[in-house]
């Protein structure tokens, strides 16, 4: 198993604690939220990404994603995606990310039986971006949200069935919404599988704790990750230092395990 790790690390933190990051050779997930690009400075950016080249640092990126939709029935709302994702490719030419997370946009309360125009304009959004994703030499990644089952998310890997295009499993998000299990949900769409947002929580509200401080069964999700996508970056996604640090020791159990 490819035992890559990868930590979430909101752009601001990273601005503020880049001499913390790579003492503790931490590969970061750089999210830089909406209002983030509007006061983005590409030259700082530049300074950062030569920074984490220069320890040998790998990232990965997460693209905005409050209110947007890249499969919404709204013109507006598609127009305002896209810029935003484009903003994302445009700081990834500088950052050279490994992945692009990105989310898909879909809740069946929304849609209904309507899921048809959710993919077509879905479609037309990845496709835009996969050739700046190719030039850039990056994955897109499309993260499990309020998907209950993973219908929606196969249909449009097999619809635009580009190897750039892939998954971002998020074992939160599932045990929070999903209704079928954990080896359901990686037959159909485990090969995907091109980077893992792990955190734990009890079912009930999005956590983000860290592996054994909530109900998830990772011993599972960890033999899943070696059958279907060994390959597949591991991102910890833990909202404080604190919890960082119980994470980073917590995945310990998992790094070296031969599959």
């Amino acid at each position: 198993m490819n035992n890559r790790v990868f930590a979430h690390v909101p752009y601001w933190f990273l601005q503020k604690n880049l001499a913390l990051v790579l003492e503790r050779r931490v590969n970061p997930e750089v999210h830089i939220s909406g209002e983030g690009f509007d006061s983005l400075n590409p030259e700082e950016l530049k300074k950062i990404a030569a920074a984490l080249k220069e320890n040998d640092l790998s990232a990965t990126m997460h693209a905005p994603y409050v209110d947007l939709n890249p499969g919404s029935t709204e013109r507006i709302v598609r127009e305002a995606t896209l810029r935003r994702f484009h903003q994302t490719l445009d700081a990834a030419e500088i950052l050279r990310p490994e992945v692009i997370v990105l989310h898909p946009g879909f809740d069946r309360w929304r849609y209904g039986d309507n899921k048809g125009q959710w993919l077509k304009h879905s479609i037309d959004t990845f496709s835009e971006i996969l050739d700046r994703a190719k030039g850039i030499g990056c994955i897109l990644a499309v993260e499990n949200i309020f998907e209950e089952e993973p219908s929606t998310l196969k249909a449009l890997f097999e619809a635009i069935d580009s190897p750039l295009l892939r998954h971002c499993f998020d074992t939160g998000h599932w045990n929070l919404f999903v209704k079928v299990s954990m080896e359901e949900w990686f037959a159909e769409v485990g090969s995907w599988i091109a980077e893992a947002h792990i955190h734990d929580n009890l079912g009930t509200k999005d956590d983000h704790n860290a592996i054994g401080e909530g109900n998830i069964n990772f011993d599972l999700f960890f033999r899943l990750m070696g059958q279907y996508s060994p390959d597949a970056a591991w991102t910890l996604e833990a909202h404080s230092k604190e919890t960082l640090e119980r994470a980073i020791v917590a995945i310990g159990k998992y790094v070296n395990t031969s599959q």
